[in-house]
């Protein structure tokens, strides 16, 4: 006898080594000697010519049946004896083994990713265009019953994307006119055009930045919360109810935050544009001592209101693509959290590209208008 332990034995007979397990293979038995036990075992798997004998075990649980085969690495080894009630711990643990997952190569794989991506998008797109058809009929179904528009969900809509949103967009339009503020000032001073600051301010805030900032400010914001919104009524069964008795989700959820954030979203871009050009002025005023008196009053003359409207109807545009994004996200999303978090994920990225790709359409279509400067 070359080793011994409480729970093995090690012997050699006619040239043969066999590992004989003695003893309880319980885990009230091994307790404190699991851990050493189980090291002992795995070493001695490793050797392959190894003989194993379990017939002289007492007691054996799942515990114990577990140890040993993770002792194998869950493979038995090549000479084994083992008595039956014990065979059918191990069988049942060689049925609960995970087989191995084939390794299968596509040579098509980027042209099936490709694919798989495409017919996402052609499924998201129709489903958003289904859901906009379907706000359209419930916007001709409300002319004819005036009596039935959702005034109290439109107004807690505008209070939640309009009012609610005030602080965070003026903190940062006001930063972001700063900042275009002294860049563009340092250039300008350079040249002797110190003027020409109320002209770079007004248009790009007024025409691009306040609008571009307010709708991704609020894309991130609003467009995410009405996305959770929706979906925590999906995993909360909120949605099938309201289904059950026969309320449209289009008409009592989808409608008044497309129409509270379409008015809204002018105003927080109104709003916007005002505090970036105030942070600009306030930065002109301290870097190249421009007065603001002049600056105001100047304001006017240097920005051709066509581009005040066109920065409003963005935000209009951008308003109801947010929230109708929002809702098509919120309505997919499935009744689990991951699908939630997903979801929402999904809704915030399409929603600021969708305001990137429209704030491009109006830059194509409206390239001629409001671009005369007066100095």
């Amino acid at each position: 006898m070359d080793d011994a332990s409480p729970w093995y034995q090690i012997t050699i007979e006619q040239n043969i080594s066999c590992i004989k397990l003695t003893g309880s293979y319980t885990l009230a038995a091994l307790d404190q000697q699991l851990q050493k036990v189980g090291a002992k075992l795995t070493h001695f798997a490793t050797q392959s010519d190894l003989h194993w004998d379990l017939t002289s075990i007492q007691q054996m649980d799942h515990a114990g049946a577990i140890l040993i085969w993770r002792a194998w690495k869950m493979h038995r080894p090549a000479n084994l004896l083992i008595r039956p009630e014990h065979e059918r711990l191990f069988a049942h643990l060689e049925k609960a083994r995970p087989a191995p997952k084939p390794i299968h190569r596509d040579i098509l794989w980027p042209i099936l990713t490709l694919g798989r991506r495409y017919f996402l998008f052609w499924d998201h797109l129709t489903g958003i265009i289904t859901l906009l058809g379907q706000v359209l009929l419930n916007l001709l179904y409300l002319v004819k019953h005036p009596n039935q528009i959702p005034l109290r969900e439109i107004s807690a809509n505008l209070f939640r994307t309009g009012a609610q949103a005030l602080s965070i967009t003026a903190l940062v339009g006001f930063l972001i006119g700063i900042v275009l503020s002294y860049l563009s000032s340092e250039q300008l001073h350079s040249y002797g055009a110190d003027t020409f600051i109320i002209n770079i301010l007004g248009m790009s805030i007024v025409r691009e930045l306040g609008p571009m900032l307010a709708a991704i400010l609020v894309a991130g914001r609003s467009g995410s919360s009405m996305t959770a919104q929706l979906g925590v009524m999906r995993v909360t069964e909120e949605l099938d109810a309201l289904t059950v008795m026969g309320i449209p989700h289009s008409l009592r959820l989808v409608l008044p935050k497309i129409i509270g954030l379409g008015i809204a979203m002018p105003l927080v871009v109104l709003w916007t544009s005002a505090i970036a050009l105030l942070g600009g002025i306030l930065a002109a005023d301290l870097q190249i001592g421009l007065n603001y008196k002049y600056a105001l009053s100047n304001l006017p003359d240097a920005v051709p209101v066509a581009n005040l409207w066109i920065g409003m109807g963005k935000g209009v545009v951008c308003g109801m693509a947010i929230a109708l994004i929002a809702c098509h996200f919120g309505l997919r999303i499935k009744p689990n959290t991951e699908s939630l978090g997903e979801g929402t994920t999904n809704s915030v990225v399409t929603s600021i590209t969708a305001v990137i790709l429209i704030d491009a359409i109006f830059a194509v279509i409206f390239s001629n208008v409001g671009l005369k400067i007066r100095s």
